[in-house]
Parts: C-alpha cells; structure tokens; sequence
C-alpha cells in the first residue's frame, strides 16, 4: 500500500480532507452531486439496455409464434438420454428446462425438412414441413392450346428414372418398375407436354447451322480414301452432303471445332449399314474426351470407356435425329457409374470440338443450339400414334405391384393417367400441326379404355357403385389414386375443348362423370394434416397411404386448376385448406 503511487485524484482528495478538521460545503455538495449521477446512469443503462433488447431481440429474445424466448447464451446444458415412446434412446441435450432433440431424428420421425444455409455470410437454419415443393397459382384461364398446368418447368429426360432417350424413337426409355427398360406412356407424355410447354415460355432458341449444303458449307477433313461431295436430293428437294469413307477405322470425314453454350444437335441424314455420326465432347478443365456415337443398328445403346453409342435405326431411310448432348453424355456416363465412379459433367465444362462421319450416307441441315422443345413434342406425338394397339390404349409392358392387398397388374395393362396425358399431347399436336387428322383419331380411340371396366382390362371403375372413377393402376380392388384421376380428367378437358364440334363428345360426358365424382369424394382423401395418395383405406380397410409432400403438392396444383377452369369454389377452398398442411397447420380436434 505504501509503495503504490496515488492518482492524481486521490491526491487532490487527500489535501482536501486533512486541510481542516471538517469537509467544506462544496466538496459534500460533490459527493451528492456523484450519488445522484451514479443513479442517472444506472437509470439511463436499464433503460438503454430494454430499448436494445426490444430493438436488437434477435440478441437476446427470439420471436416465435408471438412469444419471446430467452437466449440460451447463459445457460448451462448437459448430454442426457430421451427415450422415445418407450421404444427406444436418443443423445439429447438439456438447458435449463428446454430439452434439444438432434434434427437429423425428428427429419425421419416427423418427415419434415431443414436445412443449413449461408446469406450474406451470415448462416442459418431453415425449418418447413415440407419438402419446398411449389405451389403454382393458375395465372388465367386454362387454354389446352397452351402450357399444360406448370410443365415448363419439368426437365422430364434428366430424371433418374429415365435410362436414356432412345434415338430410334426420340423418347425416354423408363426403368420405374423395370431396370430393363421400356416405354412407358405417361412419362413420354410428360417429356412432350414439358417440351411442349417450353416451346411457349422459353426464349426463342439460338441456332447456328453448322451444315446445310448450300449457305453453309463446313470445312470437312477428307481422308485419302473418303469422299465427299454436294448434291441436290430430288426425294427432299433439298441439297444434301453425300459421303463415304474408306474401310479403315482412321478413315473418317472429320470437323475440327471449338464450339460451346449450345448442345442440342439436329441433323436430317439417311445412314448406310453400321455407317455413324459422331460427336467429341471435351471437359475444359480436365481435358477428358468423351465420343458420342449415332449408328444405323437396332442396339439402344451400349457404353464402351469414353465411347457411348445410340442405335438410330437400320432402316436406310431420311429421319431427323434430334439430341441434346448433354443428356446422352449423363446417361451413358450414368450406366459407367454401375460399374465404376465417374460423376456428372455440368454443361457449363463442355464444349463441342468435333464432329465426324464414318461410313457412307447422305446428311443434310446440320445444327446445333439451345433447344428443339417443338421437335421433342412431336416426336412424342407420333410415338403415341405408331404404338396405339387395337383397344385404343398404350398398354405397359412391365408388372405393377402397387401394395399387399391388391392384385398385381400384369404386362398389357392401360393406366388413366397414361391415357389422359396422350389425350393432352394428341390434343395439343392436332392444333399445333394445323388440323392433322392422324393425331385427333389417335385421341378419340384413346377414350376407348375410360368406357372399359378395370376388372375388364379398362381403367373404369366405380365408388360406392354410384361414382365413375378412373383408375392409374386398374387393381382389384380398385385403389382410387387421386393424382393420376385427376390428370386424365384433364386430358378429356383438352380433347373436348381442341376437337371439332360433335366429335369429342365422350370426352366431355366421360370429364363430367369425372368431375361429378370428385366433388362427392374428394374430402375423402383429406387426412387433416396431409392428403391421402389413394384409398386403400376405404378398399383395403388399412391404415392411409399418406401422400408424400410432392404429391400432396401436385393434389393442390391440380384442384386449383380444376377450380379455375370449373370455377368450383369446393375445390379452390379445398386446395387452400390442404396448402395450409405444407406450413403445419392441422384440421381442429376436440
């Protein structure tokens, strides 16, 4: 104490009290004045630190349904166990009174979905009970001459589902219930009715002609024992590329390029017996060549190392052979992942940097660019015209077991929905073609299955025997799937509102039934939290096959469509009730 030096202060304050006997007037009215501002400022501090609170709560309170919670900040926690109605244990933590449960169990428990993200640096937590799927508000009146429902935002070929798309055909080849592969009538609806779609909200597509035989003609490399020339074709009217190359595997006419962006190729060519187009995509960064091979066989395809080769065909006739090569490189790639790891390629690390012919044969309109949805739909359109059988249907080939309960439904069997979005596509390339009368005959036998009981090989069926059902999965007993219900009421919408007058007829009375039935049952499937994917619980007498959250989307995007074209209140209220499931909002109890 001796040795510590005073401040100033205290050593002004020491003279001042042994200077007399009593402190003089002044310095008492200080110690007061230093009583009083403590006071002020302890006042001043509570109420600085309440208006922080109330202005920076995220701080110190979080809001949450209206009510503050305490920060956590100064609260002690601890591992303890939770046992879980008694059937098993789980590590949680405990502060203070609150208990924490790991998200990663109540993601599983609940089924609900989160997520950690970064904003502006700042990280956070996002909760919803759903799985972000996107409710699509009507923006006008529904016209079946245009995008169907939300589609344009489908890119049906890139589903895992879909093996590859075949370039005999031009439509994707399914493995939904069949690693096999085989063609499946809904999901070649869908890649129409999206390309469709697209046509009319995307941009007009970037084209760069790469070959037409006339205004342009590329610099093609010609082997000794090749050759190439230029000729007018009196069977298209049309200057084509004629060329034949030597026997050798390095005599090939080739196209030395460095072209990126667009990856849609298009090309009109007739090629001669196990003759090909190829094309060499490079990976940018690594430097990886991948060779995409079309070749006049019979084989879908087949995957060699970098070498991916689709079959076209071996008919040695035109056809126009349209390909997004991006989506050919992922499939082939896909099948190598079975057998060994390599991973996507993102379009944005190709380029395009060459282009050959092997064989002989004839090519014409040479294109590449950001699109071809019109040539997509129509080949969809005309696969459904080739392969509807003598029923009126597109039967699919594979077994269906769709649950312990109900028959399983054998190759050969026709699917409402399948049906319902043929109608959609026929319906749209009747217009869209200027009144080609190929597709609105397809269209019309296509009603030809709604009229066939299930239990007859059709997809009629009736509930309480009173109401008309049509049935995606024609079981015994019936199953009742909303969804796909749904979709093929559109499809009789379209038909009837696209064909002439008197000639859809059916359609409409088969859509009125429909919709008469939906008004009558479609509270049925409202579980109060979710909907209901069928009613096997009605069929069955089981518990509900809740609907998964995209489908439970789907069932609102539908009845808000509905609701627009019918102006059916029951089924826009309907539709906002079953929103309000998305965000945890429950139906009342008692």
């Amino acid at each position: 104490m001796h040795n510590q030096k005073p401040s100033c202060g205290s050593l002004a304050a020491s003279k001042l009290f042994h200077s007399s006997k009593e402190p003089p007037l002044f310095f008492i009215m200080m110690r007061f004045n230093i009583k009083v501002a403590l006071l002020m400022i302890s006042i001043l501090g509570f109420f600085t630190m309440f208006v922080m609170w109330s202005l920076c709560g995220d701080k110190h309170f979080r809001e949450l349904g209206g009510q503050l919670v305490k920060s956590r900040d100064s609260i002690s926690s601890e591992e303890i166990d939770c046992f879980i109605n008694n059937e098993y244990v789980i590590g949680c933590r405990k502060e203070g009174d609150d208990v924490f449960l790991p998200f990663s169990f109540l993601r599983k428990y609940f089924e609900i979905y989160g997520k950690l993200v970064n904003l502006d640096g700042v990280e956070r937590f996002e909760w919803s009970h759903n799985s972000y799927n996107k409710i699509y508000y009507p923006k006008g009146r529904y016209d079946p001459r245009g995008v169907f429902m939300y589609f344009e935002n489908y890119n049906v070929e890139m589903r895992d589902r879909v093996k590859y798309v075949s370039a005999i055909e031009g439509v994707p080849i399914s493995t939904q219930w069949g690693s096999h592969g085989y063609f499946y009538a809904t999901q070649i609806a869908q890649f129409g009715l999206s390309h469709y779609s697209k046509n009319l909200t995307d941009p007009e597509p970037r084209r760069k002609v790469i070959e037409d035989s006339y205004k342009n003609q590329a610099k093609w490399i010609v082997t000794s024992d090749s050759f190439l020339d230029r000729i007018f074709d009196s069977n298209v009217s049309s200057n084509v590329m004629k060329f034949r190359t030597g026997d050798h595997i390095s005599d090939i006419i080739y196209l030395k390029m460095d072209h990126v962006l667009d990856f849609v190729m298009n090309v009109d060519l007739m090629l001669g017996g196990n003759s090909c187009l190829s094309v060499v995509l490079q990976n940018r960064e690594k430097g990886d060549i991948y060779n995409l091979h079309y070749i006049s066989t019979d084989v879908t395809i087949k995957v060699q190392e970098n070498n991916i080769y689709h079959g076209i065909g071996n008919t040695q006739e035109w056809k126009t052979l349209t390909r997004d090569l991006i989506v050919d490189l992922d499939k082939g790639l896909n099948i190598l992942r079975e057998k060994s790891k390599h991973k996507r390629v993102p379009r944005s690390k190709l380029k395009i940097t060459g282009i050959s012919l092997f064989g002989y044969g004839l090519v014409s309109n040479l294109t590449l660019s950001t699109s071809e949805h019109i040539q997509n739909f129509y080949n969809a359109a005309e696969w459904f015209v080739r392969y509807q059988d003598d029923n009126g249907g597109w039967p699919i080939p594979v077994r269906r077991h769709l649950a312990n309960g109900f028959s399983d439904l054998q190759p050969g069997w026709y699917s409402s929905m399948g049906q319902g979005h043929a109608l959609s596509v026929l319906a749209r390339a009747y217009y869209h073609s200027g009144r080609d009368t190929r597709y609105l005959k397809a269209a019309i036998a296509g009603l030809k299955p709604f009229t066939v009981p299930s239990s007859k090989g059709g997809v009629l069926t009736t509930f309480m025997n009173k109401y008309s059902w049509y049935e995606e999965y024609p079981t015994s007993p019936p199953s009742f799937v909303l969804n796909g219900f749904i979709y093929s009421l559109l499809g009789l919408y379209d038909l009837m509102k696209i064909a002439p007058s008197g000639q859809a007829d059916l359609a409409e009375e088969l859509f009125n039934d429909g919709v008469y039935s939906l008004k009558n049952m479609i509270t049925l499937f409202d579980m109060g939290s979710v909907t209901s994917y069928d009613l096997r619980h009605f069929t069955l007498s089981i518990a509900p096959n809740l609907a998964r959250w995209d489908y439970h989307a789907t069932h609102i995007n539908q009845l808000l469509l509905l609701g627009k074209i019918m102006e059916e209140p029951l089924f826009t209220q309907t539709a906002e009730r079953w929103r309000g499931y998305m965000n945890g909002k429950r139906a009342p109890h008692n």
